[in-house]
């Protein structure tokens, strides 16, 4: 099986049930957004975790391999197990793909926690997974600070 290696041309390439998805590269709001969000979850990971930035893929299932802004998952993650967050940065090419299209995906292969963060908004939502699908743990607009102990304890500020 041949597998989507990151690329140089800025875009990200995803499969999804068999078909090609290709995001173009994001404004650097996103870029931003991406970066401070990594630096605080990296700061307050444990050594058994790690805090992946759109290196390490998703793969649930042969046809579908995707990803995320964003994935914390143990160091010895086999891609196929689903990780222990995912978060995607909202942007105006991905929105409804995020909001929409992956949340259901990362709900059916029960990605136990999965966040979206608007950048231009500033509003972090956070989504667990419950037996009957995802349940909204919180939504926070910066000035304020989001604090969570999944999948570790942390206290992220929202900045754009």
């Amino acid at each position: 099986m041949r597998t989507l290696e990151p690329t140089r041309d800025g875009q990200r390439y995803e499969v999804i049930d068999g078909r090609l998805h290709i995001t173009g590269p994001q404004p650097p709001i996103h870029h931003a957004a991406v970066v401070a969000l990594m630096i605080q979850l990296k700061s307050a990971c444990p050594p058994d975790l790690m805090v992946a930035v759109g290196s390490i893929p998703f793969r649930p299932a042969p046809h579908t391999t995707l990803r995320p802004d964003l994935l914390i998952c143990p160091r010895d993650h086999p891609v196929s197990s689903p990780p222990l967050l995912v978060i995607e940065v909202l942007s105006p090419t991905t929105h409804t793909t995020d909001i929409v299209l992956k949340r259901a995906l990362y709900e059916h292969h029960n990605v136990p926690s999965y966040w979206h963060y608007d950048p231009t908004h500033q509003e972090l939502t956070a989504l667990s997974l419950t037996p009957t699908g995802y349940t909204c743990e919180a939504v926070v607009q910066a000035p304020e600070s989001f604090h969570t102990t999944t999948p570790f304890p942390v206290t992220l500020t929202l900045t754009p």
